[in-house]
């Protein structure tokens, strides 16, 4: 063998050797990665596994016992849960809750939609002015306004009714999705408003049939998120409802602990678990619109 030859053939394999050491590498890298991404799933998860063990197990057991798996597995908790509680039938309350998250939902598109186009395609005096107010609520804490707005909606005579918590979705009060709304129309080409009003249409038949149909991904992701937030609203309900009959999901997991006699803590996972499965059965099945709702708020038309 010619020297030549020696030196390509050492260069080939001390090549392969470095090769085979960089994959060697990587497998170690990807090998750690991914044992630590198992372990932060199982701190991520941990907490919904359990509370869905314990759904099956006895009461006494839930407080006595860390073990995660039940000793003697039962339906008894969801059979308690589905008869309700004080009275008033489980149907009840998912029947108010449905009735609260849609109409929230129903709110936020017709009223936060119009207030995104006003800001987004119209100018009047003082757009700037109003639009650095709404922002500014967005900075607000919700707890600063919390005696003064019951306090009118009681001298309105509102309190134990639905419409404390849904009138300001019908006010646009929601500056988040506002925001979130005009966002979007901002990355919509002004030209097609300006063909509209080549062709005659004013604002309103501009909104109705040039931009609303385009933001149908925004729309989607606001829908989702008011969705979620007034299914799973305590402290608004807790505020404002007085009547059982009115209650929501979470007070009505709220009632089955009682600081002074015996809790449920069973038929309470048993209910947590009930709650969570329109959320989540919502979410899954809008989960597409959802990622490619928020995706699009970073792109320009």
């Amino acid at each position: 063998m010619t020297e030549t030859e020696r030196i390509t053939t050492g260069s080939t394999e001390r090549s392969a050797r470095l090769r085979s050491r960089a994959r060697g590498r990587r497998l170690v890298r990807a090998g750690v990665f991914h044992l630590f991404s198992l372990a932060v799933l199982v701190v991520i998860l941990y907490p919904a596994v359990w509370m869905l063990m314990s759904s099956f197990k006895p009461g006494n057991e839930i407080i006595g016992s860390v073990s995660l798996w039940p000793d003697s597995a039962s339906l008894d908790n969801y059979a308690t849960a589905l008869r309700g509680i004080g009275g008033v039938s489980f149907w009840t309350f998912v029947v108010n809750s449905l009735i609260l998250a849609v109409a929230s939902v129903v709110g936020i598109v017709l009223s936060c939609s119009i207030t995104a186009y006003a800001f987004a395609r119209i100018s009047f005096p003082g757009r700037t002015f109003f639009f650095a107010c709404m922002i500014a609520t967005m900075l607000l804490p919700f707890h600063v306004v919390i005696i003064p707005q019951y306090i009118v909606f009681n001298q309105l005579g509102l309190v134990n009714t639905y419409w404390p918590l849904l009138l300001g979705k019908f006010l646009a009060a929601d500056a988040f999705f506002v925001f979130l709304m005009i966002q979007f129309m901002r990355g919509l080409p002004r030209e097609l408003d300006e063909a509209a009003r080549i062709d005659g249409a004013g604002h309103v038949r501009t909104f109705r049939s040039v931009i609303l149909p385009l933001m149908k991904p925004a729309l989607v992701t606001s829908s989702i998120f008011a969705f979620i937030w007034s299914w799973n609203d305590f402290f608004g309900p807790l505020l404002y409802l007085k009547n059982p009959t009115m209650y929501t999901m979470p007070l009505a997991l709220r009632l089955y602990v009682d600081q002074t006699s015996t809790s449920d803590y069973g038929a309470q996972m048993a209910m947590a678990i009930l709650a969570l499965l329109p959320v989540v059965v919502f979410f899954m099945a809008f989960q597409r619109h959802l990622v490619g709702g928020v995706a699009t708020q970073g792109l320009k038309g």
